[in-house]
């Protein structure tokens, strides 16, 4: 019996309107993701000073948030590899979407914290699913550098949520910042409706015909009807399709790839969680006015989108690989030098450059090189089971980060994310495989556990 390989003539495919096309369906989907999640500082505020919350209570908000995250990033994986990536795409924007219109009705801060838990299942959710679903339809020579471009829609957000608040509510009230974003969530939602299932989970299920309709629609769309080249064909029966327990994550070269993801989100975390967003509070601590701590923050955080762009640019030429390590040990050296700065411009200069390094690593990292690291059929929950690590990690961190300031200041901090740097680059120099320019099936081939199925979808020789 023969076949085609729905891999390689995805692969085969020039760049053109539907790449676009996805990029954006996704991308916007993960932007009001990122909305939603950096709008909580400016409404937190909001209901402090309309004496509806207090700090415990905004604790216990961001605590909900961060939990909904963590189990909504282990669902995705779950939902994603069993019933596709569209329709958990698709549930999980309806989730947080719905719960944030819902938010903008909540009476009190203890609906609002409940509301705010299940939007933190959408919106861990959407990392998880946005990632993998996009490098599924991306050809090898672009890949890297389009779910680079995702973590731009994501930290474009940031600035969006953060000035948004500023202009809207002092005039119009917080609750229209929720509004916002599941408004926006449900048009994104529609945009969506024609979204393809990925041909790869199909044929990994053992769905040809449906998988050969969606790839052939592809292919005429980027060459024109009747310009389509032939199919190569490979000369083997194809595997039947069967179900990957999640234990094949933990054996083999499986398990050094999913060290190697948890690893790279714990990290991530560590340094979002454990540097960016304790900046105004370092500043503070150090004799700065409210007014100055911001400003160095403002400052220090455009690296974040800078950042991300660079990631995007690099992704396809010093590859994703060497590109963790490389970042990894010049956030290092800028962390070791941080604390010995104390002239402000330099503060500042050195700030942003560690901030720029931190989100060069978040689009070479979380964006593009953990989703390449697993086989199509086990794919989402390797990367859910990633990012739930990751997502844990957010539960001691702040902790343990105020116990070190508190020992130690600002150098103690930095130390432990210079550790974490540290750990990440040898860990990623040993262990991880270089992704550039490979087809998703070839990485998989490289692996001793990949499924059965997989082997059948490769391109080939």
């Amino acid at each position: 019996m023969t076949r085609s390989s729905i891999g390689h003539r995805l692969d085969r495919l020039p760049r053109g309107k539907f790449h676009t096309r996805m990029l954006f369906l996704v991308g916007a989907g993960m932007f009001f993701d990122g909305f939603d999640i950096y709008l909580a500082a400016g409404v937190l505020g909001a209901l402090v000073r309309e004496g509806l919350s207090d700090v415990d209570r905004n604790a216990w908000f961001l605590s909900a948030t961060f939990a909904g995250m963590t189990v909504g990033a282990w669902l995705a994986g779950v939902l994603g590899d069993r019933y596709g990536r569209r329709f958990t795409y698709q549930f999980n924007l309806a989730v947080f979407g719905i719960a944030s219109l819902a938010a903008a009705f909540a009476p009190d801060i203890v609906w609002l914290t409940a509301f705010r838990f299940v939007m933190g299942l959408g919106l861990g959710a959407e990392i998880v699913v946005g990632y993998g679903t996009l490098s599924e339809f991306m050809p090898p020579a672009i890949r890297g550098r389009y779910a680079a471009l995702l973590a731009v829609f994501t930290n474009s957000a940031l600035f969006v949520a953060t000035f948004g608040g500023f202009l809207i509510i002092p005039y119009l009230g917080w609750r229209w910042m929720f509004a916002i974003a599941g408004i926006g969530a449900g048009i994104v939602w529609l945009m969506r409706k024609n979204m393809p299932e990925s041909p790869r989970w199909l044929e990994a299920k053992g769905r040809h015909a449906e998988a050969e309709v969606i790839t052939r629609r592809i292919e005429e769309e980027a060459y024109g009807p009747g310009a389509v080249p032939a199919a190569p064909v490979q000369r083997i029966a194809p595997a039947a399709a069967m179900d990957t327990p999640l234990s094949t994550l933990f054996r083999g070269q499986l398990l050094v790839r999913t060290i190697t993801g948890i690893v790279i989100n714990v990290v991530n975390n560590l340094i979002t969680h454990g540097f960016i967003t304790w900046m105004p509070t370092f500043f503070l601590a150090q004799g700065l006015t409210v007014t100055r701590s911001l400003g160095f923050t403002a400052v220090m955080t455009l690296g974040a989108p800078l950042g991300a762009f660079l990631g995007c640019l690099m992704a396809e030429s010093i590859g994703r690989k060497r590109g963790i390590v490389l970042f990894s040990f010049v956030a290092l050296v800028i962390g070791f030098a941080y604390p010995q700065a104390s002239d402000p411009v330099l503060v500042m200069a050195l700030g942003f450059c560690l901030v720029a390094c931190v989100f060069i690593l978040g689009a070479l990292s979380i964006a593009a090189y953990v989703p390449e690291l697993f086989p199509t059929e086990i794919r989402l929950r390797g990367v859910g089971l990633c990012s739930t690590t990751g997502r844990l990690a957010n539960i001691g961190i702040p902790f343990l980060i105020a116990f070190l300031y508190t020992k130690g200041g600002i150098g103690a901090v930095l130390g432990l994310i210079s550790a974490g740097l540290f750990v990440q680059g040898v860990v990623v120099a040993v262990l991880g495989v270089e992704t550039k320019g490979m087809a998703l099936e070839a990485v998989s081939a490289e692996s001793d556990e990949a499924p059965p199925v997989a082997t059948a979808a490769r391109r080939p020789a």
